[in-house]
């Protein structure tokens, strides 16, 4: 095989497109940062370093799980992987997930060495940064994996919404402010919905080959329903977020990202083939990707009512 082809299958692995989903936690909370006068760049480019690193191993570790247990097989509706088509052995996989862990490790440990001081927080988040590896890894592979049993969900309701936002925001102002759950929440809450998509549009293969995502829990009709319901609350978050605590007219920024969200929430809503949702995923992250980067300017452009 050509090497140029080569690279173009291991970067398709590595699933670029979600790149940005891990990348927008870290810059809401250093915008949050920023507002309060307490953003450092140098612990912001390495929690965003970290955090992306996190998504690779977690997106390389979702293509070996799922090709040994058979999820990736040719009735999945999604781009081919490639250890689904033979062009990645496992053992490359395998050591693809070992250098990778390995720069997760060594990104994160720069990352504490950078901004914790005293043994209490440089602990805390050493436990954090292990939990965070522990997911990534966990959501398709060992005998126990989550995203099998419809975690998966939560779990980046947790990693992409709470730690992402709040953890990159204490990092940086070395306090724990509860107003800031908010954008946390709705951070995670949409990451949440991309991959209802995602999990919509494989329902039917992830069912045959025994992988019960919350989608496939739900059914297509209530997934369906619980993504529009995922999109209100987390627009409803910002909302609430900035209505009680910013000051100017760029708190509002974001609405001008809704309703591109809006028409695309009402087509999935009412399009019942697992083929509809194929251009629909790219079509809701670039929407969710815009709303959050609007978001952020606007914090970093507003004045605060505290």
């Amino acid at each position: 095989m050509p090497a140029h082809s080569r690279l173009l299958i291991w970067l398709r692995s590595l699933r670029p497109g979600t790149l940005p989903l891990a990348a927008i936690s870290i810059i809401q909370g250093s915008a949050l940062a920023a507002h309060k006068q307490a953003f450092i760049p140098r612990i912001a480019l390495f929690a965003l370093l970290t955090a992306t690193l996190l998504q690779i191993l977690s997106n390389l570790a979702n293509d070996y799980g799922d090709a040994i247990r058979g999820s990736d097989n040719t009735k999945r509706i999604g781009p081919w992987r490639g250890m689904q088509t033979g062009a990645i052995t496992a053992a490359q996989m395998r050591r693809a997930l070992w250098l990778c862990g390995v720069a997760c490790v060594i990104s994160g440990s720069l990352l504490i060495a950078f901004s914790c001081s005293g043994p209490g927080n440089i602990l805390g988040f050493v436990l954090l940064g292990l939990l965070a590896i522990t997911a990534a890894l966990g959501y398709t592979l060992g005998r126990h994996a989550y995203g099998y049993f419809g975690l998966g969900d939560l779990s980046v309701l947790i990693f992409f919404g709470w730690v992402g936002v709040v953890g990159s925001y204490y990092l940086q102002t070395g306090h724990f402010d509860a107003k800031i759950l908010l954008p946390a929440t709705a951070s995670g809450l949409f990451a949440t919905a991309v991959l209802n998509i995602n999990n919509l549009r494989d329902i039917e293969s992830d069912a045959l080959a025994g992988k019960r995502t919350l989608a496939v829990r739900l059914g297509p009709v209530r997934a369906r329903r619980y993504h529009a319901v995922l999109l209100f609350a987390a627009t409803l978050c910002l909302v609430l977020f900035s209505a009680a605590y910013l000051i100017g007219w760029s708190r509002w920024l974001f609405l001008l990202a809704l309703p591109p969200l809006y028409f695309q929430a009402r087509k999935i809503l009412s399009e019942h083939s697992t083929q509809a949702m194929q251009p629909m995923l790219p079509k809701t992250v670039q929407a969710v990707i815009l709303l959050q980067l609007l978001f952020a300017i606007g914090i970093v452009m507003s004045r605060t009512t505290l």
